[in-house]
Formats: structure tokens, C-alpha cells, sequence
């Protein structure tokens, strides 16, 4: 399954590692590799009228009020959210 929160579209930020050498010269320079910061998904199981759904949802999506209305069965599910996440 895709790395893709389901509520808010979050997904893997390009990044760089980089190791500090403890050197000034240019030619000893730190080593940068390339890298992923991926989001912090959870899997959530919400109990709808239909029956239960599960979601990949990052936890700051989690905070959110719209989707604590949403867990809580105070308002329906969102379309969008029902939709399996897909690279772009």
C-alpha cells in the first residue's frame, strides 16, 4: 500500500542525510546521501453505518477536529477519504 495519508494527501519528503566531518578543508567536505522522511501513518478502523472502513491517516490528521467528528460518527466519511492513495 502506498506511504500516502488518506485524509490530508501527506506523503515522503525528499531529504539529505549529511554527516558532519569535523574537517574545513573543501576536499574533506561531509558526505551528503540522499534520503526519505516519511510520513508518521497509522492505521484506523472507524465504525460506519455500513460497516467498518480502514484508513492509513497521519497522526496530525488525527488531531484535526473534522476527522475527530468523523471517528466519533458526528458527521459521514468524506468520499475522498474512501479512495485508495496513488502515487502522482
Amino acid at each position: 500500500m502506498a506511504k500516502i495519508c488518506q485524509v490530508t494527501g501527506k506523503k515522503a519528503n525528499a531529504a539529505k542525510h549529511i554527516r558532519h566531518r569535523h574537517s574545513g578543508a573543501w576536499k574533506f567536505r561531509a558526505p551528503k546521501k540522499h534520503r526519505e522522511q516519511l510520513p508518521n501513518l497509522r492505521t484506523v478502523r472507524i465504525q460506519t453505518p455500513g460497516g467498518k472502513v480502514t484508513l492509513q491517516v497521519s497522526a496530525a490528521a488525527m488531531r484535526h477536529p473534522e476527522f475527530q467528528a468523523v471517528a466519533a460518527g458526528l458527521k459521514p466519511i468524506p468520499k475522498e477519504w474512501l479512495k485508495k492513495p496513488r502515487y502522482e
